[in-house]
């Protein structure tokens, strides 16, 4: 959805990547020349709307101060690709939401990162971070989704999926169904648990990014029995995902997010095959959502 001003002169193009670990943004002129980078806090819409704009204006500040500039909403035009945008009533939330801006375009993180894995040429990518989605772009340029319904039922082999399902084995491990190992250690240290109770409490409070953030421990304990079928399983739900978007196994695919490299060596050999390295991130696909946007605003 493009939201356009009729006073348009597009001083600078804002491209955002928005999920549900945290945002990023590029900062460019006109012309769309990088200027700087930024960081910050989550901005997937199923974390409320007022947060993710909250941490989208803190973003965009950090990149104009690292330019040296001077942040003016008015003087923007953004692209946004967003985790749950396919949420009709989260997407007119945030569209109502939204600043006094030059123009807004606003997309599934999905969509601006095929965008810029494949430099939007025909290809698949699988997002996989906090939460995941998988994407194509064919040569008409016609988009397709797999995956990307949401924790806790969706988003297989993400950050979160990932974390729900480690955490089984602390909670065995507190009960005396499985023995005491590293791996188990390594996870009440994570949570700040200490005995069951206390790790209750941890659940009770925990969302989609408390989960993702128990993930690295299943990459770290690959060898433990369970961490390894938890990988291979995640392996074989990316497969799954990157099947129902090309069933003739012809496009190139790109794992992206920050688990996209260390999922790697767990998926399909087939697929193995066909992985290329990125071009761009999804937040380069946005900025090119911010140029779109900057067209049809003239």
């Amino acid at each position: 959805m493009t939201l356009t001003s009729s006073h348009f002169s597009g001083d600078f193009l804002l491209g955002i990547d928005g999920g549900g670990s945290g945002t990023r943004v590029i900062l460019a002129d006109a012309n769309g020349i990088e200027l700087a980078r930024a960081s910050g806090g989550p901005s997937g819409l199923g974390l409320g709307v007022e947060r993710a704009w909250q941490s989208i204006g803190d973003a965009c500040k950090r990149a104009f101060d690292t330019a040296g500039l001077a942040f003016d909403w008015r003087a923007c035009s953004l692209g946004c690709g967003l985790a749950g945008v396919n949420n009709a009533d989260w997407l007119a939330a945030f569209l109502a939401h939204a600043p006094d801006v030059r123009a807004l375009s606003v997309e599934s993180d999905a969509y601006t990162t095929v965008l810029g894995a494949h430099g939007g040429a025909a290809g698949v990518i699988v997002a996989l971070g906090t939460g995941s989605i998988a994407a194509s772009l064919d040569a008409a340029g016609v988009c397709r989704i797999s995956g990307g319904y949401g924790f806790p039922s969706g988003d297989e082999a993400s950050g979160a999926w990932l974390g729900l399902r480690a955490v089984v084995h602390l909670q065995r491990v507190l009960d005396g169904r499985s023995p005491a190992d590293a791996w188990s250690r390594e996870l009440l240290a994570r949570t700040g648990a200490t005995d069951r109770d206390s790790l209750v409490v941890w659940l009770c409070a925990a969302n989609q990014t408390a989960y993702a953030t128990l993930a690295p421990t299943v990459f770290e304990f690959r060898d433990h029995p369970e961490a390894a079928r938890l990988l291979e399983r995640a392996g074989e739900e990316i497969g799954l995902l990157v099947t129902a978007l090309d069933p003739r196994g012809e496009l190139p695919v790109a794992l992206c997010g920050g688990l996209g490299a260390p999922f790697e060596p767990f998926v399909p050999i087939a697929i193995r095959e066909r992985l290329r390295a990125p071009r761009a991130d999804s937040a380069a696909g946005a900025l090119e959502l911010a140029r779109r946007a900057v067209k049809s605003a003239r």
